[in-house]
């Protein structure tokens, strides 16, 4: 026989951490939503439908590559081509999940599985703040994660379906993915050695652009780029 008074207070105890969890959430789901309205009207405009796009978003969930995908699809990319590009993107996730992996620790696999999932940009910086500081719980993280991934999920599909209505290239849709790029490499440039490598980054693709059929002149760019990054950080650090 269940004790009454302990089930009570498990089902508070829910409460409570579905409750902080999704407070902390609000404010990634208030940037995610005019994001994922964005790309889920550049997806319908490149041919994608509402549940190939509803399905993009819930298997992939990776804001960044999913607009990369779909840019990339638009303009005839092979499917390797796109595979490669948006591994290189998300190795940032290595190293996201490492930071937050000796807060799991005592996790099963299952559920370690379940939150990896749900790691993106945003809620790592605020989940690994709130386990910097203390009382916070993993389930409240898990529950960031995945109030996040519903709000990507519900505007990309609204998008979808709002693309049906809006003409090709009005609201300025079709620079939406130019402008939230942008927007990330500023963010990203916290010093000048990330300047520099942004700078190299830039020339490098424009010059491979000419020189490599396709796309891969993306890949070739981005790692070339990282590892100068790399090598004059060393050179620095060591001289």
């Amino acid at each position: 026989m269940v004790d009454s008074s302990t089930s009570g207070k498990e089902n508070q105890d829910t409460r409570i951490i579905v409750k902080d969890g999704m407070k902390a959430a609000w404010p990634i789901c208030l940037g995610y939503f005019p994001i994922g309205l964005a790309f889920g009207v550049l997806s319908q405009k490149a041919g994608l439908s509402p549940l190939e796009i509803g399905l993009m978003s819930l298997l992939v969930f990776a804001g960044s590559s999913q607009f990369i995908a779909v840019s990339m699809l638009s303009s005839g990319a092979t499917a390797l081509s796109i595979v490669a590009t948006t591994f290189v993107v998300n190795l940032r996730h290595l190293l996201m999940s490492s930071s937050l992996a000796v807060y799991l620790r005592p996790v099963s696999r299952a559920w370690a599985a379940l939150f990896s999932y749900g790691v993106t940009d945003e809620s790592f910086a605020v989940n690994l703040t709130r386990f910097r500081n203390g009382h916070w719980d993993w389930r409240q993280a898990m529950v960031v994660n995945h109030t996040a991934n519903a709000a990507w999920i519900a505007s990309s599909i609204l998008g979808a379906f709002g693309g049906q209505f809006i003409p090709a290239g009005a609201f300025g849709i079709d620079y939406a993915l130019i402008a939230m790029f942008l927007c990330l490499l500023v963010f990203q440039l916290r010093g000048r050695l990330y300047a520099i490598t942004a700078v190299i980054a830039g020339v490098l693709a424009v010059a491979l652009a000419v020189l490599v059929p396709g796309n891969g002149y993306i890949v070739i760019a981005s790692i070339l780029a990282a590892t100068i990054g790399v090598v004059f950080r060393r050179l620095l650090f060591t001289t």
